[in-house]
């Protein structure tokens, strides 16, 4: 029996699509491709009022292995139904959004085939519609249709095209149209870069900048937006798009990747760098001294280039940036923050709940690198975040200034350390729980230690001079502890503490804690 229910994580799809890792089998192959494709047709139908065969679909991928395969699975459930389907080949997250926009295409959903920063063998699916990405809830009824075969017949009636395939290779296929969209997509970036510097059409001359796409989807921000706009970027890295992710994890989180792009912009001598993941939705940045612009810092460049024009709005957050954030977006940028969950739908759908409210968010960003604007549809899109960057590098070295002076007084905790501590109990979730609920109870009841409020996630203790997280993952059998002291090695008396507090709890692997 069917159970794709497995295959939800939060607002996307995700699985197993390649062995060769032990004990990872497939769950996400063509086969599971062709009903899932069936269940988003279900959804559209349903929700546009179209037949099957009015529907058009534009389907893009990341450089994964997989992916040509899940598109053809993709295509087998789409094909028999007649919709316009486009293949936009190597793509980003974001570009599949704005095919639903964009004049020349103005798609009823786009697709992307991607698991985002996760290894090579896993691959999934995000999807959108013109109102932006799908919701949990969403996804949750595209799989409901998925699982019964006999779901949505009412809805897609018989198949209109079930001859309509073609032959590659002895193989029975049904084609996707190709369709050039990454170029209007840049297109449309090296406009926004050209009427934000105003300065030409070569904008960036005499500015050199270090991209790094960690062999995913980027490489087309150095060639294809850059490039033409002046810019030098023959020191950029890891452009070629590779499903193998050589040479590092394409991930601004990952610290082997951050450092990477770190020293090739401080040898290279460029004026900044930019680092995409996987399918472009998260980007970070590294000043001209190699220093790191990601965690609070992408949050507070953000939100400092957001400040310039909306003086006051709230930025939504995730639940594990500093007080200093707190401090300079409020202090200094004259802001107001709300930290609030993890994961980019939370904070964007809370952003968004603000505005329907009348109050004014502009920002929704986790320090991931998820970084969301208003002004940009609430998109979620490392390139746009990385276009605002680059137009105010431009706009300050005409100024005889540098990148890093837009958050010269953000301070950084003296110490800061995440632990993700085990569950090793079948019902985690609830476990989970149980231990936040109590732990929440002891500290209200203690005299040595505070409770951080508001808060919207885990249980957030204040210690002095530091801070303390614990909350559940949002899919895993975790718990991440994410803490930060003011003094150097204060992380480890907030450690000792908190091996303390959860030494009663049998199911939690606190083995992680030592040291």
């Amino acid at each position: 029996m069917k159970n794709y229910k497995k295959l939800q994580n939060g607002s996307d799809i995700r699985g197993i699509s390649l062995t060769g890792v032990p004990g990872e089998n497939p769950n996400l192959t063509p086969d599971e491709a062709k009903d899932i494709a069936r269940g988003f047709l279900i959804w559209l139908c349903r929700k546009t009022g179209k037949k099957a065969s009015e529907i058009s679909i534009a389907i893009g991928r990341d450089p994964r292995v997989s992916g040509k395969r899940l598109l053809d699975g993709l295509m087998d459930g789409f094909g028999p139904y007649g919709i316009k389907a486009y293949d936009c080949g190597l793509a980003s997250t974001p570009a599949m959004f704005m095919a639903t926009l964009f004049p020349q295409f103005k798609c009823d959903g786009g697709i992307m085939i991607t698991a985002s920063h996760l290894p090579y063998n896993r691959n999934g699916f995000k999807f959108f519609t013109g109102e932006g990405g799908l919701e949990k809830a969403d996804i949750a009824e595209i799989l409901k249709y998925a699982e019964d075969e006999n779901s949505g017949i009412d809805v897609l009636g018989e198949p209109t095209n079930a001859d309509g395939y073609t032959h590659r290779l002895g193989q029975r296929i049904f084609a996707a149209e190709r369709a050039e969209l990454m170029p209007v997509y840049c297109q449309h970036l090296r406009k926004l870069i050209i009427d934000g510097v105003q300065q030409g059409e070569k904008p960036l001359a005499g500015m050199k900048i270090v991209v790094d796409a960690g062999n995913g989807s980027g490489g087309f921000f150095a060639r294809d937006v850059l490039a033409p706009l002046g810019a030098d970027i023959s020191d950029s890295q890891f452009l070629d798009p590779d499903g193998t992710f050589p040479h590092h994890a394409p991930n601004p989180e990952d610290k082997d990747a951050m450092h990477s792009v770190s020293m090739k912009t401080l040898s290279s001598g460029a004026d900044f760098g930019l680092i995409f993941d996987t399918d472009v939705d998260r980007s970070a940045a590294v000043d001209g001294r190699g220093r790191e612009i990601a965690g609070n810092g992408i949050v507070a460049m953000a939100a400092a280039l957001v400040a310039e024009a909306h003086s006051g709005t709230t930025v939504v957050t995730d639940s594990i940036t500093s007080r200093q954030l707190t401090e300079f977006l409020e202090k200094k940028l004259g802001l107001k923050h709300l930290r609030y969950k993890r994961g980019y739908r939370n904070v964007i759908n809370k952003a968004l709940e603000l505005n329907e409210n009348g109050i004014d968010s502009q920002l929704a960003i986790e320090t991931s690198g998820h970084a969301a604007f208003k002004e940009n549809y609430f998109l979620d899109d490392g390139a746009y975040l990385a276009v605002k960057i680059v137009i105010k590098a431009a706009r300050l070295k005409r100024e005889g200034k540098t990148l890093d002076s837009v958050i010269e007084e953000l301070q950084e905790p003296a110490d800061e350390k995440e632990i993700r501590i085990p569950i090793t109990c079948g019902d985690f979730g609830e476990y989970g729980d149980r231990i936040l609920a109590e732990l929440e109870q002891r500290i209200r009841a203690s005299k040595d230690m505070t409770l951080e409020e508001p808060n919207y996630e885990g249980v957030r203790i204040s210690f002095d001079g530091g801070w303390c997280l614990i909350r559940k993952s949002l899919h895993d059998p975790i718990m991440p502890v994410n803490m930060a002291s003011d003094r150097e090695g204060g992380c480890r008396e907030i450690k000792d503490v908190m091996e303390k507090l959860l030494a009663g709890y049998e199911h939690l692997d606190l083995s992680v804690m030592e040291g």
